[in-house]
């Protein structure tokens, strides 16, 4: 079981990174939301150039916001830079569209997407917005094709569960980015999951432990509000929580006010949501457990067929939560 970690692309990223490779992570993942955080292929190049056994993945890529050649142009530096360290994961976008206004993207663009890319990389000629592309690099300028990079495929739901599978058996993808276990054919199965280490005797209702489980616990309310408002009227300050949204932008940039802060930090109406919840439902939100309990967690998720472990960290002392996980998962 490889046990790696998530890394907000930003001014902490290449220290994280630094302090991961030396508590023993097999690899940062960087998210990708250009509204929110840094740029993502900055960050992975600064990361690589300072660590020497660390690897770095994209979790993950959305299509929308590159071109596919950029994309491409972008693995192929990587790969020129630190050969067989990245791994890419790509997604049809979560806080990365809907904090432009924009829905989800459809699973054949995403599918379609890595397609091309996919040819690309291998040397081919691709159709892209209906026109004819390919890497025309000359070698001085590139790494030669193909490009062997392994993508994989961030899904959830039946349909993208049933297109990973595709891209997997065609040789397009080696493997899937979760939030759950998987039984199947998943290849190289990546689970992402969030929570805190608790200390000896601690609850999850500690203050230090509600301020690093907030950040996931509040997109909740973020996912309530795109996917179905009219339920957070049942979400514990959920009414008070849309009043506040509804008062502070007008309806066109409302997006803008509800993904603020979005897994990494909270304030304003977040925190007053926060301050709600009780004892047992933080300590449900990811893997929230002492040493003991997330131990027990990583032999399961191996049983079930997982290979990779990604945790990621948040708060206000995202470097402890990072100590906490090593000393439970790797140690």
């Amino acid at each position: 079981m490889e046990i790696s970690i998530g890394i907000t692309p930003g001014p902490d990223a290449v220290h994280h990174a630094q302090l991961a490779e030396k508590l023993g992570f097999r690899r940062a993942w960087l998210y990708d939301s250009a509204a929110l955080y840094e740029d993502i292929w900055i960050n992975i190049a600064n990361i690589l150039n300072a660590t020497d056994n660390l690897d770095v993945g994209t979790a993950v890529l959305v299509p929308n916001l590159r071109h596919v050649m950029t994309t491409a142009s972008a693995i192929a530096t990587i790969e020129r830079m630190a050969p067989g360290r990245l791994m890419v994961g790509f997604g049809t976008g979560f806080t990365a569209r809907m904090v432009l206004g924009k829905k989800a993207l459809s699973w054949k663009t995403t599918r379609d997407y890595i397609e091309a890319l996919h040819t690309l990389l291998n040397g081919g000629v691709a159709e892209v917005e209906g026109e004819r592309v390919q890497m025309i690099h000359r070698p001085s300028l590139t790494s030669d094709r193909p490009i062997d990079v392994p993508l994989l495929l961030s899904a959830m739901g039946p349909k993208g569960l049933d297109i990973t599978k595709e891209l997997i058996a065609n040789g397009t993808c080696i493997g899937l980015i979760g939030v759950q276990p998987l039984e199947g054919p998943w290849g190289h199965q990546v689970l992402m999951v969030s929570g805190s280490v608790l200390d000896d005797g601690e609850s999850a209702g500690s203050p230090r432990a509600r301020a690093a489980i907030g950040p996931w616990y509040v997109v909740g309310y973020h996912g309530c509000w795109e996917a179905a408002p009219e339920f957070l009227t049942a979400m514990p300050g959920g009414a008070e929580w849309l009043a506040d949204v509804e008062a502070t932008r007008p309806a066109s940039e409302r997006h803008l006010a509800v993904h603020e802060g979005h897994v990494t930090e909270v304030f304003g109406r977040d925190q007053v949501v926060l301050d709600l919840a009780d004892e047992a439902t933080l300590a449900g939100v990811g893997w929230t457990g002492d040493k003991a309990a997330v131990k027990e967690k990583v032999a399961h998720a191996s049983s079930m067929g997982v290979t990779e472990i990604l945790y990621t960290p948040a708060g206000p002392d995202v470097e402890r939560e990072m100590r906490a996980f090593a000393e439970a998962a790797i140690s």
